[in-house]
């Protein structure tokens, strides 16, 4: 056993301890060899053993394992060359702490410097003409040539929150949002040397004044033009965080799901999310202007209703003052009650699911473009939608800004040819065994499936065009479905299929009969009394008709190529989410 060694460090591998409370002593040893040395560097002995585990010589006593015995030369060499590595890395933590103390230092400095810069408007200069970020009107806004020969651009306010930023050399580039459109600033000298200008932050909102110029050959910006900064401020409250608080932090393009609809409010500040709402804004009035085109007069049904559309399975139900009510799942019934009146009809609405469905195509809440034509046919009614939903991108992409929104989200968008093509559910079923796509039991399709939506999906982005996909079995459609008078086993319905969504619009001839109504109430087990007022225009001069209903998400999904109908609505509602 070696001897007490008052220089000697000990390391016991089974029970002793790497701390900094550790002596490494022989009453209170290191476990490690690396850490010893650590701790302890270029002692005259490293001794080390394994009380527990220790290994035994044939014939020797138990206690051996207890002896100290110097450390390997190939172990004391890795501790001494691990003591080298980590001695080196401490030198160069160290000149970096001094480097970022100095850099913190120079920083505090400048920014002392910065605060006492203050800016005061020139009042000599031309008095600003306020805009929009978007305003081109050369009546309104002159540009100076880029090189500042020629006539004076035109001095303008502008108000918008930072977008970018970028700082080359001694001179600040910001875009301006403002919703309405981008605006780079230029800020020189002094501009570029303030605390608020060293300090911006993304999201700031500015108040900036300047002269308008082209910018230089070569250069780009929005519109092709810069605004040259002569003042600026930044109001209390103006201010938008910078470090972990920065927007940047707080949402990115590739981050989880869930914390991005968390944070949706800061979502939609971003290129994409802004220009999908803008799509969306484009294509509503385009539907409300095709429609006022084609004489349908708008009207508004209520959203709490006693009646069911699509089955109680999805209905939202609640108290309403000791009565049972529920959140509309689709204003179509309402809407036949006005023909009469008021000839066609349509309405923009929310309508309520309540789906337990998590599927990218579905929503508990979502905005309904339905519409109810009289005297029709089911020919023109497919004719009708073909031409609602053509005209409609057609006046969404005669806006040059939309257009370049949508060429922006969607590259490879190519207007739908006409007419769509036309299969009856049947030739689905049939195109569905020979292509060897089967239903959800694994088994071929046939007549009565419901075709679920992986398949319908996968048949209509491999035939890449508008289906109108019709003639849908009695059984798997809503009660008020006219049946096909010449195949009673089918309803004259439609659903239009687009690629990379399936299913945009659901319609359908509907039951002008009293008789055939009743019966089919019957069939379904529902009680005709609450729907009396319904049943009532087939009892008062009946009609040929029948309507849609098109879901303003999936129309978006499909024309801006979003994943998800999520993203195309302002703040999603689907099941385990009604926030915020």
């Amino acid at each position: 056993m070696a001897g007490t060694d008052s220089s000697a460090v000990y390391i016991d591998e089974d029970i002793g301890t790497d701390t900094e409370a550790t002596s490494g002593t022989q009453d209170a040893p290191y476990k490690s060899l690396q850490y010893a040395y650590l701790q302890k560097p270029a002692r005259s002995q490293y001794l080390t053993r394994k009380s527990v585990e220790g290994p035994v010589a044939d014939g020797a006593d138990e206690s051996s394992k207890l002896e100290w015995k110097p450390a390997a030369k190939s172990a004391m060499k890795k501790a001494v060359n691990f003591f080298e590595q980590q001695k080196k890395k401490q030198g160069r933590e160290k000149e970096l702490a001094a480097q970022r103390h100095k850099e913190e230092q120079e920083r505090e400095k400048v920014f002392e410097e910065a605060k006492k810069i203050t800016l005061e408007e020139d009042k000599s200069l031309p008095k600003a003409t306020r805009i929009k970020l978007d305003e081109t009107d050369t009546n309104i806004v002159k540009l100076r040539k880029h090189d500042g020969s020629g006539d004076l651009g035109t001095r303008v306010r502008v108000f918008g929150r930072v977008h970018r930023q970028r700082k080359q050399k001694d001179v600040l580039f910001v875009t301006l949002r403002d919703g309405y459109g981008y605006l780079q600033c230029v800020f020189a000298g002094i501009l570029a040397k303030t605390y608020d200008a060293i300090t911006l932050a993304r999201e700031t909102s500015m108040e900036i004044l300047g002269e308008m110029y082209e910018v230089p050959p070569g250069a780009h910006a929005p519109n092709q033009r810069e605004l040259h900064v002569d003042f600026y401020s930044i109001q209390p409250g103006w201010r938008a965080p910078g470090g972990e608080d920065a927007i940047t932090n707080k949402v990115q393009a590739q981050g989880d799901p869930q914390t991005l609809l968390d944070n949706r409010h800061l979502v939609l500040r971003g290129d994409v999310a802004s220009s999908v709402m803008f799509v969306r804004d484009a294509v509503e009035f385009a539907f409300h202007q095709t429609y006022r085109e084609l004489r349908l007069r708008k009207v508004s049904p209520p959203a709490l209703v006693q009646t069911q559309v699509e089955g109680g399975a999805t209905l939202f139900k609640f108290d309403y003052y000791g009565e049972q009510a529920f959140l509309t799942q689709s204003s179509q019934l309402y809407l036949e009650t006005v023909l009469p009146s008021m000839g066609d009809v349509y309405c923009i609405e929310k309508s309520f699911r309540a789906e337990k469905s998590l599927t990218r195509r579905h929503l508990s809440e979502y905005t309904h473009i339905e519409a109810e034509l009289d005297f029709i046919t089911f020919a023109d009614l497919l004719d009708h939608l073909e031409l609602v939903m053509c005209r409609v991108i057609e006046l969404t992409l005669a806006d040059p800004v939309i257009a370049a929104y949508i060429k922006e989200l969607n590259p490879e968008f190519k207007v739908p040819e006409r007419p769509f093509k036309r299969m009856k559910y049947t030739e689905a079923i049939e195109w569905l065994i020979e292509h060897n796509i089967p239903n959800e039991e694994g088994q071929p399709h046939t007549f009565g499936d419901d075709i679920a939506e992986a398949a319908e999906r996968k048949m209509t982005d491999i035939i890449n065009r508008p289906i109108f996909l019709t003639h849908f079995p009695v059984e798997i459609k809503a009660f008020y479905m006219q049946k096909d008078r010449e195949d009673p086993r089918v309803t004259e319905s439609v659903d239009c299929l687009m690629p990379g969504v399936g299913e945009i619009v659901g319609g359908s001839m509907r039951m002008d009969d009293w008789a055939e109504l009743m019966a089919a109430y019957e069939r379904e087990g529902i009680d005709p009394k609450p729907y009396y007022w319904y049943t009532d225009q087939r009892k008062y001069g009946s009609s040929p008709h029948g309507g849609y209903g098109l879901g303003l998400e999936r129309f978006l999904a499909w024309l801006c190529k979003q994943h998800t109908v999520r993203d195309t609505c302002l703040y999603p509602r689907y099941m385990g989410r009604c926030t915020p």
